[in-house]
């Protein structure tokens, strides 16, 4: 699926694939947000990980506007090692209840979209983004949240056929 291009496309896709995800998600017990199709990562550890990365994204995006140093996955992580992270993110997140993880992914969405909103087209698709060197502030929005909720709900489907299955 190509990338948005504008903000305009960049919010309808945000807002597009932010609703079906949480059509998914909004109705699902603790139990069955606690399974998963793996032994390592649950429906929560996919929802609690999507609301983390869009934290990361919005970091990145003020560490560079403020000329400070943007680590990019993370500090101390690099793209090889993001298995790694996403397992600390998890341990992190370990003790947040279902409901606690789905208001964060919720409260950081807004935020997400907040931030696009309040950006120019320009500032959004006329450069890359400060401490980058190849992506846009749009292509990284759209990594952080259209892109991530595609992803959790077709992970999160797949887990709940298995479900089905038993």
């Amino acid at each position: 699926m190509p990338g948005a291009t504008t903000k305009s496309e960049l919010l309808t896709i945000t807002h597009k694939e932010f609703a079906r995800l949480d059509q998914l998600i909004g109705d699902l017990s603790e139990e069955t947000a606690l399974a998963g199709a793996d032994d390592e990562t649950s429906i929560k550890d996919t929802i609690g990980h999507r609301a983390h990365w869009i934290t990361l994204f919005l970091g990145w995006y003020a560490d560079g506007q403020a000329g400070r140093t943007v680590h990019i996955p993370a500090e101390g992580y690099k793209w090889s090692e993001l298995k790694a992270y996403n397992a600390a993110v998890r341990e992190m997140q370990a003790d947040l209840p279902w409901a606690s993880v789905v208001t964060l992914l919720r409260r950081n969405h807004a935020k997400l979209i907040d931030f696009i909103t309040g950006l120019s087209q320009m500032e959004l698709y006329g450069a890359v983004m400060v401490g980058n060197d190849k992506w846009t502030t749009g292509r990284y929005a759209e990594a952080a949240g259209a892109s991530h909720y595609r992803s959790a709900r077709k992970y999160i489907t797949s887990c709940l056929k298995e479900l089905q299955r038993g």
